[in-house]
This record gives structure tokens, sequence and C-alpha cells, in this order.
């Protein structure tokens, strides 16, 4: 298994977290981020205002969202290239429990394969559709609605290259695209209890959140409902079982 922290190298006050999640994580290395703001790294990317796919987005893409959304992209295109089975891809914001990552991958070295791809993440909000195994307050489940944040995932190299094959375009974040199952084909999977933290705030801030003016806040709050709403008529669902 190999893993690819997304680190943008200007970025030293990450700097340090990045090169700890190298030294925690197996076979890992850092992946130089895509900059949103610089014209010349995505001047391939084919950009649409939130109407490409439905429910449509309601909110304009920032460049840093470009950046992490093309920053995923081209590692799941190494993945497909270079015919890496499984990969950890996490960004630089991340901080690990070792030993019960250990535990966590222990776990799903014998359950994931090249399609799956299966969420780590920091927040543990999904609502199973299915559980598929547990142990020791680990939870592997397919969540009826997938979270959003792509801060830590273990990706297969199926998955990456159906995902590569649904993104020639792009329209909205990335975790919120991946949360269009019924387009992508790809199934997401989550591991709940990782014990994984977001530490953004402690190392410089969000690469992305900004605080919009109070007078727009409430209107973005309705319009992120509404599209919240839409995602729910999109349920994943467990498979079948064959009588």
């Amino acid at each position: 298994m190999r893993s690819f922290v997304i680190h943008m190298s200007s970025s030293t006050a990450r700097r340090p977290n990045a090169e700890q999640l190298c030294a925690d994580l197996p076979d890992a290395e850092l992946f130089e981020a895509v900059n949103g703001r610089d014209p010349a790294q995505i001047v391939g990317v084919q950009l649409h205002p939130g109407n490409l796919h439905r429910p449509h987005y309601p909110f304009a893409l920032q460049p840093a969202e470009i950046g992490v959304f093309e920053s995923h992209r081209r590692i799941w295109r190494k993945l497909v290239e270079e015919e890496i089975d499984l990969a950890i891809i996490t960004e630089d914001d991340l901080r690990i429990d070792a030993p019960r990552m250990a535990e966590a991958l222990e776990m799903l070295e014998t359950i994931a394969t090249p399609d799956h791809y299966i969420r780590i993440p920091v927040k543990q909000r999904e609502v199973p559709a299915h559980t598929l195994a547990h142990q020791n307050g680990l939870r592997l489940i397919l969540p009826k609605v997938i979270g959003l944040q792509c801060v830590c995932q273990l990706v297969g190299r199926r998955a990456a290259n159906r995902l590569l094959a649904a993104t020639t375009q792009i329209d909205r974040p990335v975790d919120t695209f991946l949360q269009m199952h019924w387009l992508t084909g790809q199934p997401i999977h989550a591991l709940q209890g990782s014990g994984n933290q977001e530490i953004a705030g402690e190392i410089g801030g969000s690469t992305i959140q900004s605080k919009p003016p109070l007078s727009d806040k409430l209107t973005r709050e309705f319009k992120r409902a509404a599209y919240r709403a839409r995602l729910h008529l999109h349920p994943q669902r467990p498979p079948k079982v064959s009588e």
C-alpha cells in the first residue's frame, strides 16, 4: 500500500505536519498540491458554474477548491498509470493516532480491493445504510448520505479510474461531487472510529473556507440546506442479496 500526502511546498506552516504524516503512514510521500490560483496549473481544467449535474450546485467554485479537486485527480491518475492497487490519500491538515490508524488499516487489508473508495473521516456523522465490518470500536459502513471532506481516504485503482472518467469537467468541490454516487457509479464507504483529527486551525487555518459577509450568511445557509435535501433523495443502498 502506498500513501500520498497532498501538500503545497510553499505552505511552510503545514510542512512539519505533512512530514509527520509521511513518517506515520505506510510507504508515504509528499504530493505537490495544485495551486488553483495559478492559471498555468489549471489550464486544462474544464470548469462549469454549478450547472453540469443535478442537483445544481449553488455556490461558485473558489480557486482553492479547484486546486484541491485537481490535486486529487492527479493522484487518481497516478494510481491508474502506475497500477497502484490501493493508496492512502490525505491532505496535510490531518493528524492521526498512529497505533489506531495501523489497526484500522489492518482491518481494511482483508476487505479493501481496487474497486473501493473508503473515507476515513474526522467527523463521525454518517448514518449507515449497511455495516460491513466492526471490531474494537472501528466500523466500516456504507453511508446513506456520503459525508463531506477529503482529509483522509483509502482509494483503489479501479475506483480512481471510474472517478477520473467522471470528472473530465467539474462544477463543484471534490467532496461534494463524490456524494453523487448515482453519477459516478462509485460506492463510497466510510471507516468510523479511526481517531483522525483535522488540525487546520493549529497550522495556519483552512486553505478553502472563508467567512462570508453577515448579510450573505443566511442566504448561503438556506441554499446549503436546500442542496442537502436534494441529496437525501439519492441515498446509497445496500447491495441486493441473491436468493
